[in-house]
């Protein structure tokens, strides 16, 4: 019950949010409102019931891979399992799915959903791995995440706009949904044997954001040994049905196939590994099996209430007042689109409830909500001005940003590094995915000049940036307001 109603709380603003939009400066035709309330109630009930498979099912599978690969003490061991879980969990994560799939729709088929997917898992899968190794080696994650970037701004030199857009997006859509829990679990896993509980807290978090980082590289290194200078694309204007039961029947067995896929592979590694390793009592196994059945139930439902009721509604609104004699509009609705939207993110919740345990309650999980949702917002609105603006160019907003945040993280309380940088990824999820980027492409259908392609996609890689900056921020705040930088009680003032 307390996570239906924290779920509740999450996704009402967005859907009083487009209720009064409807009612207000732009109107929506009458099927697209009953499906849009009947896609935010399905989110209300997968996300409660996905919640709580995660907390009872997949948390603990994680931390017992993550236990399991430390107690070896064989690095071998650590990197070939990090290739294994990075390569099959992201190769099934659907958020990376449904966003394949948007690039392969807009370029008419040019980059293929299935090679974009191939190619991310790759990326994810050796940078996991050297994740894991830098949690066992105790190697500092702001000096690692520096180097990151300077091969990624190294790269981006060569790669063209197109795919320096869906380059950042992919590691956004990477992080979903269901990568998240089991990431965040795996580095709790393997940080928990530390006898150091400092180091303990502070490796905990940013293993998602090395492995977004492989993202980010592998389709870079695609795109300059692909020799794909140009690429084009274009959003074909269509009609939405006006049939309010046909999207969510059509869209049910799809993503239920996409989701099961997805928990397939985590599912058989821990039966294997119970029978040889971990050895849990039948009663332990089933309440596991049990997180697993409820977390496939509460996925499927959440995202074809997003698909199938949100999708829609968000290329209308955002064609709708992107039509509008003000442009200003669109950049308010933009900002507190992203601001709200992002309570509603399956991954974010589970982030900021690890972040309180990790740390005791000292980092307030609504602090880092408010912190997050005005990064979030700020993205957004960011976004929607490189529409209206065409000499505004992707780069312009990523190199400051990025060079901002990476400048930061030897100034900010160290857990504070992680914490901003998984959230980045986590930001970036199914919500953002499709009803904000319908949204956008929405918008930039409507403005004329506008390119799909560049401006559409580019977005969630603003939304994986913004938060970096925003919760680093609050670790000044928090650094200002602790004695001496520590983590002590006082803190919890803020």
């Amino acid at each position: 019950m307390p996570k239906v109603k924290e779920v509740l709380y999450a996704v009402l603003p967005i859907t009083a949010l487009v209720i009064i939009l409807n009612l207000t400066i732009t109107q929506l035709d009458s099927f697209l409102i009953i499906r849009f309330v009947i896609g935010a109630i399905l989110i209300v009930i997968g996300l409660s019931v996905f919640l709580l498979g995660v907390d009872i099912g997949i948390t603990p599978i994680g931390q017992m891979m993550g236990a399991g690969m430390a107690k070896t003490n064989k690095v071998w061991i650590v990197i070939a399992a990090g290739l294994v879980l990075g390569f099959i969990i992201s190769i099934a994560e659907p958020d990376l799915h449904i966003l394949a799939g948007q690039i392969e729709l807009v370029t008419s088929g040019l980059i293929s959903k299935g090679y974009i997917v191939v190619i991310v898992s790759i990326g994810i899968a050796a940078l996991l791995s050297a994740g894991l190794v830098r949690i066992v080696y105790n190697l500092p994650l702001y000096k690692l995440l520096t180097i990151l970037y300077l091969i990624i701004f190294i790269l981006a030199i060569f790669t063209s706009p197109e795919f320096l857009a869906i380059s950042f997006d992919a590691s956004g859509a990477t992080t979903g949904a269901l990568t998240v829990p089991f990431i965040l679990a795996l580095a709790l896993g393997v940080s928990s044997l530390k006898k150091d509980s400092q180091a303990s807290e502070q490796d905990s978090f940013g293993l998602v954001a090395i492995a977004s980082t492989g993202a980010i590289i592998s389709v870079m290194i695609m795109s300059i040994l692909s020799k794909a200078d140009k690429i084009s694309g274009s959003l074909e204007h269509h009609d939405p049905s006006s049939n309010i039961l046909g999207p969510f029947l059509n869209k049910t067995p799809i993503l239920a196939g996409e989701v099961f896929l997805a928990l397939l592979p985590i599912l058989l590694i821990f039966l294997l590994l119970q029978k040889l390793i971990f050895k849990m009592s039948k009663k332990a196994v089933h309440k596991i099996i049990k997180g697993i059945v409820f977390t496939f139930l509460g996925l499927v439902l959440f995202l074809v209430g997003v698909n199938a009721g949100f999708m829609d509604v968000g290329t209308s609104v955002g064609h709708s007042i992107a039509s509008l004699d003000s442009k200003a509009y669109i950049i308010i609705i933009g900002f507190i689109l992203g601001f709200v939207t992002i309570l509603a993110e399956p991954a974010v919740h589970v982030l900021t409830h690890q972040i309180e345990d990790v740390t005791s309650g000292y980092v307030k999980r609504k602090v880092v909500m408010i912190s997050l949702s005005i990064g979030v917002g700020a993205a957004v609105a960011l976004s929607v001005l490189r529409i209206i603006i065409p000499e505004l160019q992707l780069w312009h907003y990523l190199l400051p940003g990025y060079a901002i945040a990476i400048t930061m993280t030897y100034f900010v309380p160290k857990l504070f590094v992680g914490i901003a940088f998984d959230s980045g990824g986590v930001a970036s999820g199914p919500m953002t995915a499709t009803f904000i980027l319908a949204f956008m492409q929405g918008a930039a259908e409507s403005i004329e000049g506008a390119n799909v392609l560049k401006d559409g996609f580019g977005m969630i890689a603003m939304v994986a940036l913004t938060p970096l900056i925003a919760l680093q921020v609050l670790g000044f705040i928090f650094k200002l307001k602790s004695k001496k930088g520590g983590f002590e009680k006082d803190a919890q003032s803020l």
